[in-house]
Parts: C-alpha cells; sequence; structure tokens
C-alpha cells in the first residue's frame, strides 16, 4: 500500500484576479470586490504562484488530507465569488394568506405570515443583496457563505409549527442556486 507523502491542491487563478497571503490571511482580489479569511493550521499551508493557489500538507494524516480538501474549496468559492458571484432564487408560497415582504435596513420583514400579527423578520448578513419582485426573492452576493447563510434564515423564519406541513405550505423556499 503506497505512503501518501505529500497531498497537493491546485486552484487556478483567471485574469484579473489578485491573490495575496499575508501570514495567516488570504485575500482575493477581483472585478466583483474583495474577500479575505484566515487559514490557520500546523501541518496544512497554502502558497500563492503567479496563475494558481496551492494547499499542501506534508505526511498527512486522515484530518489534514480532508482539510486540504476543504480548504481548496473554499479558495475556489472564494475566486468564483469575486470573479462571478453567487445568486439564490426564493419562491413566496402562500395559499391561505397573502405574504407581504420588504427589506428594511439588513433584515427581511415577513408580515401577514399564516394571518399572522407580528411581522417575522429574517436577518441579511453583510455584503448581501436581497431584492423582492413579486413573489421572488432574489440574494446576490460574492461570499457563498454569508449568501447560503441569508438563504437559509428566511427559510428558518417562515417554518411553521403547530400546523400540518402536508395542507400548510406556506413559506419562502430555495428554488434556485446560481454560482
Amino acid at each position: 500500500m503506497p505512503i501518501n507523502v505529500k497531498t497537493e491542491k491546485k486552484i487556478e487563478i483567471p485574469e484579473g484576479v489578485k491573490v495575496s497571503m499575508k501570514d495567516t490571511l488570504l485575500q482575493i482580489e477581483g472585478p466583483k470586490g474583495k474577500l479575505a479569511r484566515k487559514f490557520s493550521h500546523p501541518r496544512v499551508r497554502i502558497e500563492v504562484g503567479k496563475k494558481d493557489v496551492a494547499v499542501i500538507s506534508d505526511l498527512p494524516k486522515k484530518k489534514e488530507f480532508a482539510l486540504t480538501g476543504t480548504w481548496a474549496a473554499h479558495v475556489n468559492n472564494m475566486v468564483n465569488g469575486v470573479v462571478n458571484g453567487f445568486e439564490y432564487k426564493m419562491k413566496i408560497v402562500y395559499s391561505h394568506f397573502p405574504i407581504k415582504t420588504s427589506v428594511k435596513e439588513n433584515k427581511l420583514v415577513i408580515e401577514n405570515f399564516l394571518g399572522e400579527r407580528h411581522p417575522r423578520e429574517a436577518p441579511i448578513l453583510p455584503d448581501v443583496d436581497v431584492n423582492v419582485s413579486g413573489d421572488t426573492v432574489t440574494i446576490t452576493g460574492i461570499d457563498v457563505e454569508h449568501v447560503g447563510q441569508t438563504a437559509a434564515n428566511i427559510e428558518m423564519a417562515t417554518k411553521i409549527k403547530n400546523y400540518d406541513p402536508r395542507i400548510f405550505q406556506d413559506g419562502i423556499y430555495i428554488v434556485e442556486k446560481r454560482k
């Protein structure tokens, strides 16, 4: 059985994207914006080349081997975010009471959900844009984690309790993810 001496995952850097590494902080700047993230582990390192970023681990154990793939996926998401951005589309579904949604400051306010008198609120994370048009909610941003968490916050704000979910299917649900 061969011994894995070195694990290395490379991520290509497209034209117009600048990548810099200072201590444990990786910064990626592209046409849509700038992202920064700390990567710190004693046995896994990131090396920035001219046309690629390499995530390397020498003599990896099981956890370090898995961590190299995870970090490579994070770096790839950061590069995709500053180049293309991320977009989630959500659909407002109601059959009993018409739901009214609006964006106020850093919250999505959901009014008249199941005929409730008090509005429900879903927090919007920083650097994320939320647009409501008709029965569609569009969430865009360059950080996939912030965009996904904002969509999850909206979905959880319309979670139904004490009703039969087969009958009351009202809510705001993710219908499309675009990377």
